[in-house]
């Protein structure tokens, strides 16, 4: 066997990641989708997903082919009956992708937007909810990567609970890298992806629902192929069986990523790590004259916005381009209301790798 090519660089974004050697090694043998072998690998991972992400009994993980985007379609889709209506709580552009995602399939929705810069407004909810009675959905994104605001999905959860409504969490670049709860934080939904904080590459997502909500959604979707419904059946009947071709390579490195984060010491341990590294860079990048985007209070360990540096000299893809030969690669911006760039801090990335990107930073800085 030849082996692996050396990674050009480090990616330093929210997703694709840079990822180990022996989660790309798992997809070097071929597994037939109607094997016994791979389909209790798809059982594994399944029931691995339920225990991390909920402590009580009476939850299910689906996994859907596509990226994060689909099984969040899939999720709106399926949980939202013609009769429903959903709520969105936007501040950034995944929440807001949301709202698209519902108008598109004909969802009868509402979007609370706060802007990029603010967190949802909890009163303004909690209004809405008593004078519509309609509203039978609330969705929320945990972490927006737009800014790397992190939502506070437990406050919110509590609201919704108190009004008996059904809780949608995107939380695609926070599951597996922020400790959390569905039970304690009332959520109903929570969607994920295989090449997050799980570390795996992409080709899937997954949902982890309340068993007894999901249960209710017979028959609501709108799409064949993005039917969850279907999804979760043929998996429990089939015992790790997909309704059409699962991505197997892809599927038997996200095993082995679950491998890897147990052995890194579960999710409590990689939070530590990534709270590390984004503490790291945030300080660094402060004493080279960078400002973050948001307040401390509101940032997540997973990636960060900083304002781009006011100088008629400065260009991002210049910047960009520097780092890239370096071995690095960060983000653009995708705020609307400043000029940013971003940098994550997730994946295989390690207390050297944020020294060495420092120090990377520092000799790309040329508009000084």
């Amino acid at each position: 066997m030849s082996p692996l090519p050396e990674n050009p660089y480090i990616l330093l974004t929210p997703g694709p990641l840079s990822t180990t050697p022996s989660v790309k090694a798992a997809m070097l043998r071929d597994w037939c989708t109607w094997d016994d072998d791979y389909n209790r690998i798809v059982e594994h991972i399944r029931n691995r997903l339920t225990g991390l992400a909920a402590t009580a009994p009476g939850y299910t993980s689906v996994l859907m082919q596509g990226s994060g985007t689909f099984s969040v379609e899939a999720c709106l889709t399926t949980a939202v009956p013609d009769s429903g209506k959903l709520l969105v709580l936007a501040n950034g552009a995944y929440g807001r992708r949301i709202a698209a995602i519902a108008q598109r399939q004909g969802i009868a929705c509402i979007v609370h937007d706060s802007g990029d810069l603010a967190r949802p407004d909890t009163a303004r909810l909690t209004a809405a909810l008593e004078t519509d009675p309609s509203i039978s959905h609330v969705a929320v994104v945990h972490c927006e990567t737009t800014t790397g605001m992190l939502n506070p999905v437990g406050p919110i959860g509590r609201i919704v609970r108190e009004f008996n409504r059904t809780y949608i969490v995107d939380a695609m670049s926070s599951f597996g890298g922020i400790p959390m709860d569905m039970d304690s934080l009332h959520i109903d939904y929570l969607v994920s992806s295989a090449n997050k904080c799980i570390q795996g590459v992409p080709g899937f997502g997954f949902v982890i629902a309340k068993q007894s909500v999901l249960e209710q959604t017979e028959g609501n979707s709108r799409s064949l192929s993005l039917d969850l419904f279907d999804q979760w059946q043929t998996m429990e009947k089939g015992r790790g069986k997909w309704r059409f071709t699962s991505p197997t390579h892809v599927v038997r490195a996200f095993a082995r990523a679950l491998e890897e984060l147990e052995a890194e010491g579960g999710v409590d341990k990689r939070f530590d790590r990534y709270s590390a590294n984004n503490r790291y860079l945030v300080t660094r990048m402060e004493e080279m004259g960078f400002i973050p985007l948001l307040p401390e209070r509101f940032r997540s360990p997973v990636i960060t916005a900083f304002l781009s540096p006011d100088h008629p000299a400065y260009e991002f893809r210049e910047f960009y381009t520097r780092l890239k030969e370096k071995k690095f690669v960060i983000y653009p911006g995708k705020v609307t209301e400043a000029d940013t760039f971003r940098i994550g801090n997730i994946g295989d990335i390690h207390a050297r790798d944020m020294e060495r990107l420092a120090e990377a930073v520092s000799s790309s800085i040329y508009w000084e």
